[in-house]
């Protein structure tokens, strides 16, 4: 939906925010139409409306704000003090460590399954037999591949990838596995707040944490640091965490 509200937009406005909805569930193999709606295009900035469209009804919305790059008043918050990418195990290898007591059929689904994005989490957790932990996790987080200098194409690759693992933190403090058959999860909204260019290329840290969770929804909020230490974005989440209800 991001890259196609860009290709309305000059490329010298880059996207400083996003506000999604994931209204129904997409069937990836079915084609979908990203309809564009030109709301405004100013001096400094242009917005844009997207709805996607799949079976004739919207599955997602996005209203989306660029803007010219200009000077201003700067500060951000301090990335914390963490152990870096380099000799920490990705998903992939993490599974694969795992080995025969990842039971089936997860195994195979995660031995066959490649990623556009490799993760690697600071502090690995086990899905299969989860405890109780305070709501917060980081990860370390580039493409799986090279990536163009493309403003627009790094914007696009690197909203994708946000959002993946946040949803985890508002499960840490009630111990339950992903895996669990009767737990119902998915992204609700998203929003994301660009204070630099991304480069999806390169390591980032996704600094999470869960705030609350209430009436079957739990807030995530991350904040998302190069290596070295400058604040790339802030994103937030809410998504549906509950057991699935018996008819």
């Amino acid at each position: 939906a991001l890259a196609a509200a860009q290709r309305t937009v000059p490329a010298d406005r880059p996207v400083h925010s996003l506000h999604s909805y994931f209204i129904r569930p997409g069937e990836p193999r079915i084609p979908i139409l990203y309809k564009v709606d030109r709301e405004r295009d100013g001096a400094s900035f242009t917005t844009r409306r997207v709805t996607a469209i799949q079976h004739g009804r919207a599955i997602f919305s996005l209203a989306a704000s660029f803007q010219t790059v200009e000077e201003g008043f700067a500060h951000q918050d301090e990335m914390p003090t963490t152990t870096g990418p380099d000799g920490l195990l990705n998903e992939r290898q993490l599974h694969e460590k795992a080995g025969d007591r990842i039971p089936e059929p997860w195994r195979s689904v995660w031995a066959s399954r490649d990623r556009p994005f490799e993760f690697r989490p600071v502090s690995p957790l086990s899905p299969f037999k989860p405890e109780s932990y305070p709501p917060f996790t980081r990860n370390w987080f580039r493409a799986d591949g090279e990536v163009p200098a493309d403003i627009a194409v790094r914007a696009a690759l690197f909203t994708y990838a946000t959002d993946m693992t946040l949803l985890d933190t508002c499960m840490l403090p009630h111990a339950v596995a992903w895996t669990d058959p009767k737990l119902q999860a998915a992204s609700l909204d998203h929003a994301i707040w660009f204070h630099q260019q991304p480069n999806p290329g390169a390591w980032l840290l996704f600094d999470q944490a869960s705030p609350a969770a209430s009436g079957g929804r739990g807030l995530n909020i991350g904040k998302i640091f190069s290596q070295s230490g400058q604040l790339v974005a802030t994103v937030v989440q809410e998504g549906l965490i509950r057991y699935r209800r018996e008819d």
